[in-house]
């Protein structure tokens, strides 16, 4: 039985494909970017088929349609071909070839997709409310900026609640702030309500999952912060360590050696960044609450020494910890076992 690596090229009218059979590129393919068009191709081959496409806008889509037309598909990483990729001339042609080579060398890493529709949706109803709200963070630091530069200080009533607006913006001595102001504004409104509606859907769909439930009960994580962790790690078995969660959310440290140097331990930086600050929301929120095992793990550490910030850190992996031990055996959060 043949086994072939199929490297793929995808864009939004058409997709290259590349078959590499017995160490050599023995087919090409260039189709439509439609489900149909690339089972076809898929379909066609006779024997193993391993296909690989980078991660991108359509990867979620064509992996959760392909799955069950190939015997494994990678969802590989851009940024760790980049060298290779870039090395040479550059097209879609000579791109693809490289993919399947690369599949057969087993140098790729995998993205991880996953195939729950139900949390899929979810996912983008969280990415959805969270991009919303730093487009009203970022409106509202504008309309500030405009204002501070007469020296004019908004009252915080003001800012929210547009019952007392016009009233003030009336009250300002030049008409033309009080204009710029006004079109701004409207953009901030805009946001707030696609917030309030994101957040309301968001809700909704949380609601059927009873570990978000759960982790609400848990001291500084609120529906947003359990939502984002659920939404965005998909599965607790997705992590055979707590070392390996930690550094997926930009908790856990890595060693950088350099010559004879001692290696010094770093946060790792490259990691998903919402899954990161929600996280740390959630443990500096538990930290302000009074009397919880998080607030009194935090006051410990510091006491004996640690740094306020790489306390914070600690309090972070300690709660991810119980989270993901809770999601694991779909149980309450018990104080006792902490």
């Amino acid at each position: 039985m043949n086994t072939y690596y199929i490297g793929a090229d995808v864009h939004c009218n058409k997709t290259e494909l590349a078959v590499e059979s017995k160490n050599k590129i023995t087919q090409r393919f260039s189709v439509p970017t439609t489900i149909q068009a690339i089972s076809e191709v898929l379909k066609s081959l006779p024997g193993k088929k391993h296909l690989t496409f980078e991660e991108g806008p359509m990867a979620g889509w064509l992996y959760r349609n392909l799955t069950d037309k190939a015997d494994t598909i990678t969802v590989c990483d851009p940024r760790r071909n980049k060298l290779i990729a870039s090395d040479g001339d550059k097209n879609d042609k000579i791109d693809v070839p490289k993919g399947a080579c690369l599949l057969r060398g087993k140098y790729l890493r995998s993205v991880y997709h996953s195939t729950d529709d139900k949390i899929v949706e979810l996912k983008r109803w969280v990415g959805l409310y969270l991009d919303r709200v730093k487009q009203a963070t970022a409106c509202i630091n504008k309309i500030r900026s405009q204002a501070r530069m007469y020296g004019i200080k908004i009252p915080r009533r003001v800012l929210r609640d547009d019952r007392h607006r016009q009233e003030w913006l009336c009250s300002l001595s030049t008409d033309s702030v009080a204009q710029r102001l006004q079109i701004l504004w409207i953009g901030y409104d805009a946001s707030a309500q696609q917030t309030k509606m994101a957040k309301q859907q968001l809700s909704k769909l949380a609601g059927i999952h009873p570990i978000i439930r759960y982790w609400g009960k848990l001291p500084g994580v609120g529906l947003i912060h359990a939502t984002t962790i659920f939404a965005y790690l998909d599965t607790p078995w997705r992590f055979k360590k707590k070392n390996k969660l930690w550094k997926y959310c930009g908790l856990g440290l890595v060693r950088k050696v350099s010559g004879t140097r001692a290696g010094r331990l770093k946060m790792n930086w490259s990691s998903n960044k919402r899954l990161k600050n929600a996280v740390m929301g959630a443990a500096i929120s538990a930290i302000r609450h009074k009397d919880n095992i998080f607030r009194h793990y935090y006051e410990r550490i510091v006491k004996d020494g640690i740094t306020l910030g790489n306390a914070r850190h600690a309090v972070a992996r300690k709660l991810l910890t119980v989270m993901w031990g809770m999601w694991k055996n779909m149980s309450r959060f018990d104080e006792s076992l902490c």
